[in-house]
């Protein structure tokens, strides 16, 4: 029993830590460091208390210890959390992962030893008995295992799976101290359930509200979920006739919408659509690796274009479709992994739009060269890989996006890229498999266009010219069918091209690919901007 809690508590804490931390091995790393010294501890410390005084109560009196701090950490998390965000990513997870589970870890570790010095009776039987226990223990931990990650977190909340582990626990030392030792400790039990229901109450009671405190704002839940890949949320904001829903994963915004206009907020739903036009002769049939809540495959679908859509999270679907007007019907939707997808399909596209996010980061496995050699075999003659990513140009801090820069142009070729960004935050790669990669869409149709063009002093003018010329020639604008908040941005994006030094990064390659490692500072600030959208005194 205490094997499976210490494998649910080793992979929960990563989950529950993850909304304000991240999906990064530095959380992983730190959960397994941290799993691994508390199992030291407590064998240490229950064979030291074993023979010292031999009593089975002791154990089940730490059981109970640990049934009460894991309670604890259900309201405990977030305020810890956000407050060593503060520090280096990798210092932030390994601290939060000890203040949170070390202790818990530790008591429930010393079962080992302590049954094993109780059930020993002469030296003859200890290997067996070492053996035996040993096993039960590890055949523990893989129900443990598998329920945490098959059964418990798709369906059920984090604070709500930490609370039941906790109530197991209490319920284990209960029986024991009822029917084995005669009613003795039930005051402790007593005491340990009450306090575990107060502080699980406190931890969850924000959970299941209608509203929430975001970036100094009421707004109200329309919708929250655990998933394999992180917890869902749907928020809504009204005031007056404005409205605005939000999707995050993990805490992170991943898009912002109008319900009433059915438009994106979000710059990189308009510009993955349009630069895919703009850069490939005719597009007739686009692949969508990851769909968010499903804007960007609905637009190509509206423009009459057939398209693949694979998604590896369900979980987001009927989100999407309730919340967000997504119509699976309308697009060929898999749910799985990319690469997965792609080594499993013979098809070939004029475009691949790569949007693939777990909150603040894109999955690295999608970012390497082997990933984009695949891309690129599944690519007409002139079709054009399309990437949406999170990245920064200055010298300091451009490592990703150079690195990704770099293998872009090993794998398509120096003059068959390109990079837009508007200077807020998306950086959009674009490499095409054909000859050499070129507007095919040209905002210049005549003479007296041109004149205009170079009389046009802001870049906003001059993609409102483009606009309006497409238009003309019977198109539907990449400007104004827009949502007006991203017009500006539209532009800049579209005018703003960016060039890396590709000595500021790498190659990345599935062998080795060390995006996280050398990205954390750019995570960082992600997530210290979340602090201030939690904080309900900042606006």
């Amino acid at each position: 029993m205490t094997g499976a809690g210490i494998l649910i508590v080793e992979i929960l804490g990563a989950k529950m830590l993850s909304p304000f931390l991240g999906t990064s091995h530095f959380v992983w790393t730190a959960q397994i460091a941290v799993t691994l010294v508390a199992l030291s501890l407590g064998y240490y410390t229950g064979g030291w208390l074993v023979d010292k005084s031999p009593k089975l109560g002791h154990l089940y009196y730490a059981i109970l210890a640990a049934a009460a701090y894991l309670a604890a950490t259900v309201p405990m998390v977030k305020p810890i959390c956000l407050k060593l965000i503060k520090l280096p990513l990798a210092w932030a997870t390994l601290l939060s992962s000890i203040f949170l589970f070390l202790v818990p870890l530790a008591l429930l570790a010393m079962t080992g030893p302590f049954l094993i010095r109780l059930l020993t009776k002469s030296v003859k039987n200890v290997g067996s008995n070492v053996g035996r226990l040993s096993a039960i223990s590890t055949l523990g931990s893989v129900l443990g295992t598998m329920l945490i990650g098959y059964l418990l977190i798709p369906h059920l909340p984090n604070s709500v799976i930490m609370l039941m582990t906790a109530g197991f626990l209490i319920a284990l030392s209960t029986i024991y101290f009822v029917f084995w030792n005669k009613g003795q400790g039930m005051n402790v039990i007593i005491l340990t359930l009450g306090l575990s229901i107060i502080m699980g109450y406190s931890g969850i009671r924000g959970y299941f509200g209608n509203t929430m405190n975001y970036g100094g704002l009421k707004w109200d839940v329309l919708s929250r979920a655990n998933s394999n890949y992180g917890e869902l949320l749907v928020l809504e904001y009204r005031r007056g006739s404005f409205v605005e829903r939000r999707y995050l994963n993990d805490q992170l915004v991943q898009n912002t919408y109008d319900p009433l206009t059915k438009k994106s907020r979000s710059l990189f739903t308009g510009a993955l659509r349009w630069l895919a036009h703009a850069y490939t002769p005719k597009t007739e049939k686009v692949l969508c690796i990851g769909m968010g809540v499903g804007v960007v495959p609905m637009q190509f679908a509206a423009d009459g274009i057939k398209t693949d859509v694979v998604e590896i999270n369900d979980a987001v679907v009927p989100m999407a479709e309730e919340y967000f007007f997504f119509d699976s019907t309308k697009v060929n939707l898999s749910i799985g992994d990319g690469r997965q997808f792609l080594a499993q399909s013979k098809e070939t596209y004029d475009a691949i739009i790569l949007d693939a996010f777990l909150g603040d980061s894109s999955p690295s496995h999608l970012m390497t060269r082997e990933a984009f050699s695949e891309m690129k075999a599944h690519l007409t003659e002139k079709g054009v890989l399309v990437i949406n990513s999170f990245g920064e140009s200055n010298p300091e801090r451009q490592f990703f996006s150079a690195s990704l820069d770099k293998t872009l142009r090993k794998v398509f070729g120096d003059n068959k890229v390109t990079v837009h960004a508007s200077g807020y935050g998306n950086v959009f790669f674009v490499a095409t498999k054909g000859m050499k990669l070129q507007i095919q869409h040209s905002p210049e149709p005549d003479a007296e266009s041109a004149k205009m063009f170079k009389e046009l002093k802001t870049e906003e003018e001059s993609f409102l010219l483009w606009d309006k010329w497409y238009q003309s020639a019977g198109g539907e604008g990449p400007f104004f069918s827009e949502h007006q908040d991203v017009q500006k941005e539209m532009a800049l994006m579209w005018k703003g091209r960016r060039t890396f030094n590709s000595q500021q990064g790498r190659l990345l390659t599935d062998n080795y690919n060390p995006v996280e490692f050398y990205d954390a500072r750019n995570r960082e600030n992600n997530r210290r901007g979340l602090v201030d959208l939690l904080n309900p005194n900042n606006g």
